[in-house]
């Protein structure tokens, strides 16, 4: 099975710098997609072309922020293996921002989750730190169940290899100890960062700022988009990739190859 994430940065822009031909050459059986910035009335309104896929949505109650969206190939073994799609923790304070959606399969769970971003200054990591927690509690008592899947822009760089420049940036928004500390929480508890874990020591980025010129073409990055997984099923994903060749958003898709 191939899964991939990616936080488009805008549905609308993506979709018109070729979305549909990115779905159609990488052929994957799952895509989590971020920031989809739409809401359902506007979304009820226009026309999006995912030939060949499923979609579900998730929009912010908010216009034009944050949201999420997952496309499931139309393929009938797959279709088999589906159980639900539902969205939010059941909180409704990180629920009204569109942040998560699960999808229930026969064997594990997979969860599209959008983080927030603790913003200049760290204005929000206190809100940061609150979903993190509800979002691992969330998460732990699906594994109590099945195999988690969980994906999507943490909004972190968790180690020094995980982005270009740690030393400028020992106190920003995505790397700060707390953010750090909260990604900790999350491998602590049993959850597998799947590139990490295959490629130790490999330097690839998955986003590069817009606000720092030239950023992407010198590949200052971060690696802030990830897989993650349930450790007991980690010996199934046969591959964890990052996609920074393509373009269309201020960060890249990545995705993993796992049998399960």
């Amino acid at each position: 099975m191939k899964i991939l994430s990616w936080n488009v940065n805008g549905i609308r822009a993506v979709a018109k710098k070729g979305f549909a031909d990115f779905l159609k050459n990488q052929k994957a059986d799952i895509v989590g997609v971020q920031e989809i910035k739409i809401s359902n009335g506007h979304r009820e309104k226009e026309i999006f072309d995912f030939p060949n896929y499923t979609e579900y949505w998730n929009s912010a109650e908010r216009p034009g922020y944050a949201g999420t969206m997952i496309l499931i190939t139309e393929n009938p073994q797959l279709e088999k293996r589906f159980n639900k799609h539902t969205t939010g923790i059941g909180m409704r304070e990180f629920d009204v921002e569109g942040r998560s959606q699960t999808l229930e399969f026969d064997k594990f769970y997979l969860v599209n989750n959008y983080f927030p971003n603790a913003q200049d200054g760290l204005v929000r990591m206190e809100y940061k730190h609150r979903f993190n927690t509800a979002f691992l509690e969330y998460i732990e008592k699906l594994d109590k169940k099945k195999p988690v899947i969980f994906m999507g822009d943490l909004n972190v760089a968790h180690e020094e290899i995980d982005l270009a420049r740690p030393k400028d940036n020992r106190l920003s928004p995505g790397f700060s100890d707390e953010e750090r500390a909260d990604m900790s929480m999350f491998v602590n508890a049993g959850f597998s960062d799947t590139f990490r874990t295959l490629y130790p020591d490999k330097i690839q980025y998955s986003w590069w700022s817009y606000r720092s010129i030239g950023a992407r073409a010198k590949n200052v990055g971060w690696r802030i988009d990830y897989v993650m997984v349930s450790k007991r099923i980690m010996k199934q994903v046969k591959n964890a990739f990052i996609l920074d060749s393509v373009l269309g958003s201020d960060h890249c898709p990545v995705g993993i190859e796992i049998d399960i």
